[in-house]
């Protein structure tokens, strides 16, 4: 096994390093550290954030500078505040024993003079963004023009966020000499364009494949109606209540009209976009990165350069325009080897962009089925319950008071102590879901020639080829195990379903299959307790009935005459009407 003794870095550097308990080196580390050593070659590194490539390239520099020599010998360049103070942190990690080392951060948003001073003071290696770095440059306040490598740290991240020019007058202020060290997560023509122009025969280094997703990333979108995508990100947060995630708006207006949802709603959320003051920028981000805010809605550039750790969800609000912003946002989670998620709530006409994602990234995305009212709340007392049980308590301070609480409750069956209970914390929950409805917006189904041709000719007595009513999204497709071999009929079917409404009310049914041993229906989301109650008390042939939500999997057969059920007829069906 590869360890970072290994890769010749000096004792220094290894003592460092073992103060940070890294063991072993990352892949994009392995291949890149030894490449920078000798600082002979250019290098091109397509890896994704949070692989480890700050140490990859930052290790290298440290251990070539010359601690003697008060000029800047090496420069970094980041897109955004937050990053650069980041790789100003971890290299000030790493060079923690080596004596005399001297880093400075220049960024915006921060005192200039203050880092005036620093820099007189002298900087082997300066950390900046493009901006304030320039600014420093025209004002004679920095030398650039010995250092031996320049790092364009995340460099699609600042083409994207409009850098182009500040580059080209820095890069063109450097030496001849000078090793080029470009990181990129993916590789658009404006990256490609940087590297041909101020890069030679580079080496290329490759972290998995270029423009594609963490692999520990699981991607899933759901389809739904416009209208319903606030309410289904809210049921998203309910259905994982230890949740920390960045939830990506395209506006900022967006993102602040979906905060203020989201607090309104009581959850722990706040917004980041571009119309704060870095000092609210600063107060939001040390609350989400406390956990302080288990939800943070932001835009793509005002989330560029964040590093937060161990977020459970990516969601995608909206899909953005194009896949390297995709590839960055879901590139937030999953990093050190954990597990992330990343989610999109898409239009149904969206679906076409889902497919270019997959194709571009060479993953497959789940199409995740969004939970019902009834499975939230089941999951959300679940989850409670087990950390109640699971929680260390000490009851001591309890026990004076134990005997007059049991007299208190003694009339209260062991069962409805239980409910009165549950009920005391979840009966806003329970109350908002009651009636919930089905957000899941279904793909219409494709019809051959034949059925087009065919379709006015169709009995609408036969339910498996009645018509869908309207508010298709509002159906739940439903399995029970019962079938024709029990003497199941459409009618009987739709009878009992009937029942289950009570009088006055009529519950809508959709398309219904009837197989050898089992059948499939489509009814209204609403009432769905209400039909698997009611088929769940039923016995059918001496078999007792058992219903339940049918999974995506389990399809209904395309819709064909030659294997249609016997219909239904209604008196008269073949008389005109008078």
């Amino acid at each position: 096994m590869t360890s970072f003794a290994t890769l010749g870095l000096n004792a220094d550097l290894l003592k460092g390093i073992d103060r940070l308990s890294f063991t072993t080196p990352t892949p994009v580390q392995e291949e890149v550290i030894p490449r920078l050593l000798n600082l002979e070659d250019d290098l091109v590194g397509l890896s994704q954030t949070g692989t480890g490539k700050t140490a990859a390239f930052g290790l290298p520099l440290i251990q070539m500078l010359d601690q003697t020599n008060n000029k800047t010998q090496a420069l970094i360049l980041c897109p955004t505040r937050e990053l650069c103070v980041q790789v100003t942190k971890d290299l000030n990690a790493y060079a923690r024993f080596v004596p005399g080392t001297k880093i400075v951060a220049v960024y915006g948003g921060a005192s200039i003079v203050t880092q005036s001073r620093q820099l007189q003071q002298g900087a082997h290696i300066i950390v900046a963004t493009p901006g304030r770095l320039l600014a420093f440059i025209r004002q004679g306040e920095v030398d650039i023009k010995a250092i031996r490598a320049v790092v364009l740290d995340e460099a699609d991240e600042m083409l994207q966020m409009g850098f182009q020019d500040d580059l080209n007058d820095i890069l063109a202020a450097t030496p001849a000499t000078k090793k080029t060290i470009l990181f990129s997560a993916t590789m658009p023509r404006e990256v490609v364009t940087i590297a041909k122009r101020y890069m030679k025969n580079p080496i290329e280094v490759t972290i998995g494949q270029r423009n594609q997703g963490i692999e520990n990333v699981r991607h899933i979108y759901y389809l739904v109606a416009a209208k319903n995508r606030y309410q289904t990100l809210k049921r998203i947060a309910d259905s994982n209540p230890d949740i920390y995630a960045i939830i990506f708006c395209r506006t900022r207006q967006e993102t602040k009209d979906v905060a203020e949802k989201l607090i309104g709603d009581g959850y722990n959320a706040d917004a980041l976009h571009g119309e704060l003051a870095q000092g609210q920028r600063d107060f939001v981000m040390n609350k989400f990165r406390r956990r302080n805010l288990q939800l943070l809605v932001a835009t793509d550039v005002a989330a560029r350069g964040l590093d937060v750790k161990d977020l459970s969800h990516v969601i995608n609000y909206n899909l953005p325009d194009d896949i390297a912003s995709y590839t960055h946002r879901s590139g937030r989670t999953g990093r050190a080897g954990k597990e992330g998620i990343s989610i999109a709530i898409a239009h149904l006409r969206e679906k076409y962009k889902i497919k270019q994602i997959e194709r571009q990234l060479k993953r497959t995305f789940e199409q995740g089925r969004i939970p019902t009212g009834q499975e939230i709340c089941r999951q959300r007392m679940l989850h409670y319950l087990g950390l109640l049980k699971e929680r260390k308590i000490d009851t001591s301070y309890m026990k004076p008071f134990l005997p007059a609480i049991l007299e208190s409750l003694s009339s209260l069956e062991r069962e409805e102590l239980i409910e009165r209970f549950v009920l005391a914390n979840f009966a806003p929950l329970l109350d908002y879901y009651r009636k919930a409805p089905d957000l899941n917006e279904r793909e219409p189904e494709r019809k051959s020639r034949y059925e087009r041709g065919q379709q006015s000719e169709r009995k609408t007595g036969d339910r498996r080829y009645a018509p869908t009513p309207k508010g298709r999204e509002q159906f739940t497709r439903f399995h029970i195990n019962v079938g024709k071999k029990d003497g199941v009929n459409p009618g009987r079917l739709i009878g009992e379903i009937n029942d289950a409404a009570g009088k006055g009310v009529r519950i809508q049914v959709g398309r219904i299959e009837i197989k050898g041993n089992s059948s499939l229906l489509e009814a209204e989301s609403r009432f769905e307790s209400d039909i698997i109650r009611t088929f769940s008390n039923l016995q059918i042939n001496g078999r007792k009935v058992i219903a339940r939500v049918s999974s995506e999997t389990e399809k209904m057969t395309p819709r064909s005459r030659s294997k249609s059920p016997h219909p239904i007829r209604k008196k008269n069906a073949g008389k005109k009407r008078q």
